[in-house]
This record gives C-alpha cells, structure tokens and sequence, in this order.
C-alpha cells in the first residue's frame, strides 16, 4: 500500500498480463474493435445524384415516347392519308383516260362515282363520249388534296391540245376515290 492514499489495484497477483493476441509471421491482425474511428466522416454516395438524374431523364424519355408517339402517329397518319389520295386520285383518272384513249366506254363509265352515274346512264354517257372529239393522248398531273381535282392535258385527234381538269370523289361504302366530273 502506498503512503498516505488508497491502494492501487494492480493484476491480480498469479495472472500474466494480457499481450493481446498472437501475431507473428502468417498470422493477419485482428480487426479493431469497438468506438474505433471509421475512416470517413459521412457514408458515400457512390454517384447517388447520377442516379436521380439518371432516373428523371429515363422517366421524361418515357412521357416524351407516350406523348410524342401518340402525335408522331397522327402527323404519319394525316401524310400517308394525303398520299394515299394523290396515288387513288392519279389512278383513277389515268384508268379513265385510259379507258377513252382506248374506246372503251363501259370501262370509263365504271371509273365514275354514284353520283355522277346518277346524272347520267351508262348509254347516255357512251352515247355522249362517242360524238366527242377523240383522245389520243393524256398527262395527268398532280393531286389537289384540297380541292380534289386533277389537271390533265389531252390531245385531241387532229393534235389538237386541251386542258381539262378532273374532279375527284371518295366513294361513301369503299373509300375509294372517283371521277366525279370533267370540265
């Protein structure tokens, strides 16, 4: 006992010193224990903010693609619908140049829409196409989507030249379009 305090506690008398656990070549050290002081402040990130940005561009790509999709698909839809016209609308009328060229009536008379058919029977037309000029030859021109009519040049027997201008119907149970008048 020390002089003049209390005693001091020392290893218990018989009980070697802990040294700690063995170590020496091949042995790795332990990990350290308990209130050890990690070797960062804060928990990382690991590119957390990449991401959100990451998610947020993937999640406005997706509204764009419905959004933009869905208007994409009916500007395609309104050209293709032009230019499905323009091609009906150059068939129809070369069939039926083609059909007086050719003399055929009955054939042009089929290129004519119901209600140009109404106004004139099939004798009647071919009655009436008979004592015009014949057409020898024909170039038609482009579609008008907006007013549907089709300019065409004719020449005439005698090589005489002609504009004429094509008026153009869709047919109300097929879609299709038709000769609805020549003037």
């Amino acid at each position: 006992m020390p002089p003049g305090g209390p005693p001091v506690a020392g290893p218990p008398t018989g009980v070697p010193p802990t040294a700690g656990p063995p170590t020496g070549p091949g042995i790795p050290e332990p990990p350290p224990g308990p209130g050890v002081a990690p070797p960062f402040a804060a928990p990382p990130t690991e590119g957390g903010r990449a991401r959100l940005w990451l998610g947020l561009g993937v999640g406005a790509l997706a509204v764009l693609l419905c959004c933009g999709g869905g208007g994409a698909a009916i500007v395609g839809l309104a050209v293709s619908n032009v230019q499905a016209i323009q091609e009906q609308g150059r068939t129809v009328t070369n069939n039926y140049y083609r059909a007086l060229v050719a003399r055929n009536w009955s054939k042009a008379y089929d290129q004519l829409c119901a209600d140009a058919r109404r106004r004139e029977s099939r004798p009647e037309f071919e009655q009436r196409v008979a004592t015009e000029p014949q057409i020898t030859g024909y170039r038609v021109g482009d579609v008008d989507t907006q007013t549907l009519t089709v300019p065409v040049d004719v020449t005439l027997a005698g090589g005489r030249r002609e504009a004429q201008t094509v008026t153009l119907a869709p047919d109300q149970q097929t879609g299709a379009v038709e000769v609805c008048g020549v003037r």
